[in-house]
């Protein structure tokens, strides 16, 4: 998948990620749809713009004698994947005139 298109689907998935429930680096991972390929050294430079942008907060817990930190969606992380969501029926247009060039 190409860079910057991965990028705006990882950013969003990352966003439904968080959305359900807090949840910490490596379980976002795990979580992440398979296509995307996402590893942790992907994952915290998203979750660090994310953050800056005010989509998601954090906050650091300890677990198992580490300290593990958790990440929630806030309500301009809400906001960023309604407009992701709104951008769809573009994509599909784009998607179908670059695929009636196969015909």
């Amino acid at each position: 998948m190409e860079a910057q298109l991965k990028r705006g689907f990882i950013e969003a998935c990352v966003l439904a990620t968080v959305a359900g429930r807090e949840s910490y680096g490596y379980q976002i991972v795990k979580d992440a749809p398979a296509a995307l390929e996402l590893t942790e050294s992907t994952l915290y430079p998203v979750l660090k713009r994310l953050e800056q942008a005010g989509c998601i907060t954090a906050r650091s817990a300890e677990h198992n004698g580490r300290l593990r930190k958790y990440y929630r969606i806030t309500d301009a992380g809400r906001a960023r994947i309604e407009e992701f969501l709104a951008a769809w029926p573009a994509v599909q247009d784009i998607y179908r005139y670059v695929e009636g060039a196969q015909s």
